[in-house]
């Protein structure tokens, strides 16, 4: 679903009107075409505000090609479901005391979609366009914390909200950060927090460990992370080797983490690039020599590694097989709408932020930006499967329990189920101050309306 092209648009009138100052922008807004008849004319133009006309279009900007292209594409099938359910009711919409399920703030929801290709760049043009030639009111998509970052910069320089997908690097929230950008996601640094004790406790103390790792933002920290918490429980890291982003062929790499001596290898890739080291590792006997342990899973990722999985540990987003009310029902109305389809992980975080973004417009009452952003600073909430949690105002950062997982023999995968739950460690255990870990290096920015 696309909106056509205007030929002439709120954007390119406003940005005619540049020099008319602040009193010729507020007038602007008032007389421009707000459908819902929201008391949106009491604030000022600002990014794609006011919104023309009655439809609200919002962007995905999601790995339709590239290494995470099979993430992409379930974060996709979630982010138009959130669309049917916000403009039709069903899902979590009809649950959310925020929502009417018949549009938001009485405007009808639009979506256009875009490819990142799995490339900061791309992402970057895509966004853009969006919010240039669509006139996005937000945009929201991830599956790589660079492509993440990038559309980060975006939205704090267009003021147009972002909401995060699939981003695990400590820097979206830390030194990357932006007051246009929020993330339900955990990041590296939890994860190490959440896997430490588990591994440590299978595995034992004392134990050396080698790292190979993305080389991108992502990677960087979560082998730094790694570093961090493993070394504190008493672990020796033996060398950490960076892999370019994409790779296909793992094989130098693994031969020389094999005959590293160390006890343990760290994984430090995603997606299809997870699949395939997974694979040559377990193909090439590492495991009988050491033992290997994924930071990050998810779903399709999984499948796609199938048997190499085997007793791998890592952390995981969210799984189908978390057993709560928000969580079994997003599993079954899911699988309605796609003949059967298990939810992923990345799946239920698109769809919870769309949600989690248009409750915060109708709360604010309008979709002015600054507005809608301080709806959701500090905001509390247990409504997406994970149990309570906080969205931090200081970086934007949920704070919440994170899924430990051990990968299932091949024989007892299947019906979307690839992981075993070893620990849901609670939000309480994990997270740091706001100015400890990343988000000492958080300057959030202007909300633009100072």
């Amino acid at each position: 679903m696309s909106s056509d092209d205007k030929s002439v648009s709120r954007r390119s009138v406003l940005k005619q009107a540049g020099a008319t100052g602040a009193l010729g922008l507020a007038g602007l807004a008032g007389c421009s075409g707000d459908g819902g008849g929201n008391g949106d004319d009491e604030y000022p133009a600002l990014g794609n505000y006011p919104i023309e006309g009655d439809t609200a279009t919002f962007g995905f900007n999601v790995p339709l090609s590239g290494p995470y292209s099979s993430e992409g594409e379930d974060e996709l099938r979630a982010y138009e479901l959130a669309v049917k359910h916000l403009n039709n009711g069903g899902g979590w919409v009809d649950n959310w005391d925020d929502l009417s399920g018949d549009g938001v703030l009485d405007y009808e929801i639009d979506y256009v979609e875009g490819d990142t290709a799995t490339d900061a760049s791309t992402a970057d043009e895509s966004a853009s366009r969006m919010i240039q030639r669509d006139d996005v009111i937000m945009f929201a998509g991830g599956s790589s914390s660079a492509v993440a970052i990038a559309q980060q910069g975006v939205a704090q320089r267009e003021n147009v909200m972002f909401t995060c997908c699939l981003t695990h690097s400590n820097d979206t929230t830390g030194q990357d950060c932006v007051r246009y950008s929020f993330r339900e996601m955990f990041n590296a640094y939890m994860t190490g927090q959440a896997l430490t004790p588990v591994v440590t406790e299978e595995y034992g103390d004392d134990l050396s460990f080698y790292q190979l790792y993305a080389d991108y933002s992502w990677g960087k920290t979560v082998e730094e992370s790694i570093r961090k918490f493993f070394g504190e429980a008493g672990w020796e890291e033996v060398n950490s080797v960076a892999t370019p982003l994409d790779t296909s062929d793992f094989s130098s790499y693994l031969s020389e983490a094999q005959s590293s001596g160390a006890d343990v290898l760290f994984l430090n890739h995603y997606g299809l690039d997870g699949a395939n080291s997974l694979n040559q590792a377990i193909d090439a006997g590492i495991d009988e020599d050491m033992e290997i342990v994924m930071p990050l899973y998810n779903r399709p990722m999984a499948e796609a590694a199938s048997s190499a999985i085997n007793g791998i540990y890592g952390t995981i987003a969210w799984d189908s097989q978390i057993d709560n009310e928000p969580s079994n029902s997003f599993t079954e109305f899911f699988g309605e709408e796609y003949d059967g389809r298990v939810p992923s992980g990345p799946a239920q975080l698109a769809y919870s932020g769309t949600l989690q973004y248009a409750a915060a417009v109708e709360r604010a009452g309008t979709f002015y930006p600054p507005e809608v952003i301080r709806q959701l600073e500090g905001f509390e909430y247990d409504n997406i499967g994970m149990g309570e949690e906080t969205m931090r105002a200081c970086d934007h950062q949920a704070q919440r329990a994170i899924p430990v997982v051990r990968g299932l023999p091949e024989s007892e995968q299947g019906d979307g189920q690839f992981f075993e739950i070893v620990d849901i460690t609670s939000r309480d255990d994990v997270g740091y101050g706001c100015d400890e870990g990343p988000a000492s290096q958080c300057e959030l920015g202007e909300y633009g309306d100072e």
